[in-house]
């Protein structure tokens, strides 16, 4: 999650968030602020508490990288992207996060988990933001999907190098899954 301030930024100042709506783990928020010129602007975005994703990768030659095909219905549509969810239990350390939903969406557990970094999902309209994990060292256990989306989505595994090369295609457009996919290639190509 962002931690937000009300000291000014850049000459920019503001109030404390106003409420408009709640539901599930998301608020809408307006917010008044004041920009260096002294000009008043009010603004709404949606708050959220972030959420996690992982990168779960196969070790080996190939180094199979594990994704989940679902719906999604803000776009109406299957996407193809690594395993993620919602930070939705408050002060769960996001690697706890990140550990249940890899066990919950592909019945995995992993004994290495890197911290890749943090991406800002939709600057414009939210302040939710997304803690990237790279998982190695994979084991199968039993999961339990929630929701409909999950009970059907399905799990592919493409070597790595085919799943970048779908990241530069435009195959993968998920912002969480590019930038983790893009950051592994980096960490990968150090080692």
């Amino acid at each position: 999650m962002f931690k937000r301030s009300t000291e000014p930024v850049g000459g920019f100042r503001t109030s404390p968030l106003r409420k408009v709506h709640d539901w599930a783990a998301w608020s809408l928020v307006r917010g008044d602020f004041v920009d260096p010129d002294g000009e008043q602007f009010t603004r709404t975005f949606v708050q959220s508490p972030g959420a996690v994703g992982v990168v779960a990768l196969r070790d080996g030659d190939d180094r199979r990288v594990v994704l989940v095909r679902q719906y999604r219905p803000t776009l109406h549509a299957m996407t193809l992207e690594i395993p993620a969810g919602m930070r939705d239990q408050e002060g769960e350390d996001p690697l706890v996060t990140a550990k249940r939903e890899l066990r919950e969406e592909v019945g995995l557990e992993a004994d290495h988990w890197l911290r890749l970094g943090l991406q800002i999902s939709a600057v414009g309209i939210t302040d939710s933001t997304v803690e990237i994990f790279l998982a190695r060292s994979l084991r199968e256990v039993p999961h339990d999907r929630h929701g409909p989306e999950e009970r059907h989505m399905t799990i592919e595994e493409l070597p790595f190098a085919r799943a970048i090369e779908m990241v530069i295609d435009g195959d993968i457009q998920d912002a969480k899954t590019v930038t983790g996919l893009l950051l592994t290639e980096r960490l990968l190509r150090g080692s």
